[in-house]
């Protein structure tokens, strides 16, 4: 299928790894709709990864686990799709998962039309235990002709986890999203890793094949499969920032049936979702400034109506001053044009004097900014 925008939705893997069920999807899908996140624009629902059976049935079809999913996943879709939301599941392109459930290797097409007769929505499609003699765009060019072939719309989510130069080739496959990089963890660490990743590949994401920056671990303070030390609200709500600049796909990873005000305050801000789902879908440039240190990032980027997003982001423990020269966006003193700028955090009016843009940022901090060109 088209994605014309990030895909947003929530994802099973980064609270709960193997300890999925049905009633735990039940609960999460009457969740998303009680806070009001499909509003928001999260509108998958995912199970990720340790959902079915060691083997295969007599006619070669995976089988979802009788214990976790007793009624089966048509009947669990059934109830995700009551919700008005969109269902997703998980495979992966070796004999095995990663978890060492059976992968889709030469079972491409049965299990593409499986999932259609589901009612899936979503595949989440991993590498592991993938073929040493096959390339991978070759495994995801299969998966992908099944499912325009399945007799259903399925988003194909693509995570071969950035390598054998993914980037080079995910747009050949019909992914309408693709993982840059390796397993996120609910650590400051992990975050400012791979953001790191991601300046080389700007130029390959954009619109129909988004690169994903991996799952968000919003909320998830140090608790679950991947919850590790934990990150402060602050550094969540850069981390959020960043994924959300970038482009990247949108999928919460907390346990939003416990999430906490904070995070569903951060998750929810609709100016900064905003800047992810727009239409235009264009590259950030990353910024020069003025004295900007390696723990300062500063970026922009040219949003559908005319208006600019700036990002700046601050990923060291100390305090730090950007400061931005107007003429980097193409706004010299000749334009005689300024910029009308409001931070989308606090929602303060930013301050602009002599063509240029100062703003101190916390520790750990940020500001996501959108502004108007408009005549001095």
């Amino acid at each position: 299928m088209m994605k014309l925008t990030p895909p947003m939705g929530w994802n099973s893997w980064n609270t709960f790894g193997e300890h999925i069920n049905e009633q735990l999807i039940y609960e999460t899908a009457d969740t998303m709709v009680e806070k009001g996140l499909p509003q928001k624009g999260y509108e998958y629902l995912v199970i990720d990864d340790c959902w079915s059976l060691k083997e295969r049935d007599g006619q070669g079809r995976l089988v979802a686990d009788p214990e976790k999913f007793p009624h089966g996943m048509k009947a669990v879709a059934d109830y995700v799709h009551s919700k008005g939301l969109k269902f997703g599941m998980y495979s992966c392109a070796g004999n095995l998962t990663c978890a060492g459930y059976p992968g889709s290797f030469e079972h491409e097409f049965i299990d593409a039309e499986t999932f259609a007769e589901w009612g899936v929505d979503f595949l989440k499609y991993d590498y592991c235990y993938h073929s040493p003699i096959i390339p991978g765009k070759y495994l995801y060019r299969r998966m992908g002709l099944a499912l325009e072939n399945c007799g259903r719309d399925i988003l194909f989510s693509a995570c071969s986890w950035g390598i054998d130069e993914t980037h080079e080739w995910i747009k050949t496959t019909g992914a309408s999203m693709w993982r840059s990089t390796g397993d996120i963890f609910d650590t400051w660490e992990s975050i400012k890793n791979l953001t790191r990743q991601q300046e080389k590949l700007h130029p390959y994401n954009g619109l129909g094949c988004f690169n994903d920056m991996d799952m968000l671990v919003v909320g998830m303070y140090g608790k679950g499969n991947v919850g590790l030390q934990g990150c402060s609200d602050v550094q969540y709500r850069t981390h959020f920032s960043i994924w959300a600049f970038m482009g990247s796909p949108l999928m919460i990873g907390c346990d939003i049936r416990n999430m906490s005000q904070a995070a569903l305050g951060i998750l929810g801000n609709e100016e900064v979702v905003r800047i992810n789902q727009d239409r235009l879908c264009r590259q950030p440039v990353k910024l020069v400034g003025n004295w900007s240190g390696e723990d300062l990032l500063l970026y922009s980027r040219q949003l559908e109506n005319g208006d600019i997003a700036i990002g700046m982001f601050n990923l060291g423990e100390g305090k730090a001053v950007a400061r931005l020269n107007l003429d980097e966006l193409g706004l010299p003193f000749s334009t005689g044009r300024t910029l009308d700028a409001k931070e989308l955090w606090s929602g303060e009016k930013v301050e602009i004097k002599n063509a240029t843009m100062i703003r101190e940022l916390e520790p750990f901090g940020c500001a996501m900014i959108r502004a108007k060109v408009v005549r001095l």
